[in-house]
């Protein structure tokens, strides 16, 4: 993304929003932490539609199959791009426009007990013509074989394994310290591009593992308003009217906001329109910024 000239009250990682109303203005003194001020919602998505995509999207015989994973990374980067309220944070009590959209996303590099994990932070192009759905697919190509078979570690867990060197005093210290430098946003860029808690979204892909869940939490360090749950595909009935049904494939999402970036109807517009795109995912064929006429 082009750099924009930062006025007073900008930080490097957001664009500070001087227009709020007065209700959302004073929010962040009332409701102070982010994770006391969770709105969760669960969805369905019926997957027809996205399994025959990725059937023709895999018919070419790339090696690194499209997946299910992609395909929601893609809709979410298009989402979060049209509804720009999705990428707002609140640090130092007040609200900012996040400059980038970001996932963060852990990589097991073994499905064992024993395997670690590596931590991931991408970023989409918004400028690019490359659609969302090849720039995640590249990027996410990347990264795995980067970690299951370049055994490569990231640098959020090489940096917090130097920080537990630390005596527990130095390390609380530590702590109050970033959490300073974050708040008055001074924290430095080199740090924040390495914490998945500075992205704007985080993405457990729990169907990875055959497993579902409808809720994760928020935290309070860093910037992260945003947290997605993918969980297990499943055959389920859906009824018509007349109260036929037939068996489709549905995948079940959780979603965790901060309450206090947005309302209540604008986040639920936004699941209606991630919905929309999982439903018709050949939009994800096309550049980021092209429009989606989803409204019925």
């Amino acid at each position: 993304m082009s750099e924009k000239k930062r006025k007073r009250g900008d930080r490097k990682d957001g664009t500070l929003i001087r227009d709020m109303d007065a209700m959302h203005a004073f929010m962040p003194y009332l409701l102070q932490g982010r994770a006391d001020n969770e709105a969760v919602m669960n969805d369905e998505v019926d997957l027809t539609a996205t399994l025959q995509y990725l059937e023709k999207k895999n018919a070419g015989g790339d090696d690194f199959k499209y997946t299910i994973f992609h395909v929601v990374l893609a809709a979410l980067a298009k989402t979060i791009y049209l509804r720009p309220a999705m990428n707002r944070f609140l640090q130092g009590h007040r609200y900012y426009q996040r400059n980038d959209i970001s996932f963060a996303f852990v990589v097991k590099r073994v499905f064992s007990d024993s395997s670690e994990e590596a931590l991931v932070i991408m970023k989409i192009d918004q400028e690019s013509d490359v659609s969302p759905i090849e720039q995640i697919h590249e990027r996410v190509k990347k990264e795995v074989n980067a970690v299951r078979k370049e055994n490569k570690t990231d640098d959020s867990t090489n940096v917090m394994g130097i920080l537990n060197r630390f005596p527990r005093l130095l390390m609380r210290l530590v702590a109050r310290f970033l959490f300073w430098l974050d708040y008055h946003g001074k924290l430095p860029m080199g740090l924040q591009k390495i914490d998945p808690y500075h992205t704007t979204c985080f993405v457990s892909n729990l169907g990875s593992i055959k497993m579902s869940a409808d809720y994760h939490h928020l935290i309070n360090w860093g910037t992260n308003s945003f947290f997605v749950l993918i969980g297990e595909k499943k055959w389920k009935p859906v009824f018509q009217k007349d109260g036929s049904f037939e068996m489709r494939e549905m995948l079940p999402l959780g979603y965790t906001v901060d309450e206090r970036i947005a309302d209540g109807f604008y986040f639920a517009r936004s699941v209606k329109l991630l919905r929309y795109i999982l439903r018709h995912p050949e939009v994800l064929d096309e550049s980021i910024d092209t429009p989606v006429n989803w409204e019925e």
